[in-house]
């Protein structure tokens, strides 16, 4: 079940830029390390509806479901959209702030969660996935799909508090610089867009 070739397949997965890594890394620049962990919980979190949509088998009908599926797509990309807007028209300068200044730890964690709660690919993607290292022998498939899970969310949340940990790092190099500073927000700002034209041109 844990085989090598489902460990370096999900670190794969997991290292991979997506809207979770650039929310951490965001984070991580704007708020410190502290902040970059909480959006590595709340983007870790944003798993679990999908992999439970695996594993009770509502992936499949949101698989053969077109209306489902564009309805989930739709609000991905418009929240993707509004993260990109908010972004590019932000105009404070990154300094490590308390997080009550930006909703707190819960906003943090919600705002990441939304993030990967509204990415349909990720339900496809557990149901295509998952199954495949599945042992048919072994019994009950449920506990290895629960291990399976386990197993790739601790990995998800260790890399993406890596990601959020370097960009802390660099953070006193982007402080000190404004022109680092607008480059990056507009790069962010960027980021979220092509990643919402490209999940809005996605197919199923």
């Amino acid at each position: 079940m844990f085989t090598a070739e489902f460990l370096i397949t999900s670190l794969i997965v997991v290292l991979i830029p997506g809207t979770g890594v650039v929310f951490t890394v965001s984070t991580g620049l704007a708020l410190g390390r502290r902040a970059s962990i909480f959006a590595s919980v709340g983007c870790t979190l944003g798993i679990v509806p999908h992999l439970l949509a695996t594993i009770l088998g509502l992936a499949a009908v949101m698989h053969t479901s077109a209306l489902a599926f564009q309805a989930l797509k739709v609000a991905g990309v418009v929240y993707l959209l509004y993260l990109a807007v908010a972004t590019w028209r932000d105009r404070s300068a990154f300094a490590v702030q308390p997080l009550q200044g930006k909703g707190g730890a819960l906003g943090l964690v919600t705002k990441a969660f939304l993030l990967n709660i509204l990415n349909p690919k990720l339900t496809i993607f557990f149901l295509a996935f998952l199954p495949q290292f599945v042992e048919p022998g072994a019994g009950s498939p449920l506990p290895q799909l629960l291990g399976l899970s386990a197993v790739f969310m601790a990995m998800t949340f260790g890399v993406f508090v890596v990601y959020g940990l370097l960009a802390h790092a660099f953070r006193k190099a982007v402080i000190e610089s404004p022109a680092v500073q607008a480059w990056l927000r507009r790069g962010f700002a960027a980021a979220f867009a092509g990643l919402g034209a490209q999940l809005a041109a996605s197919e199923r």
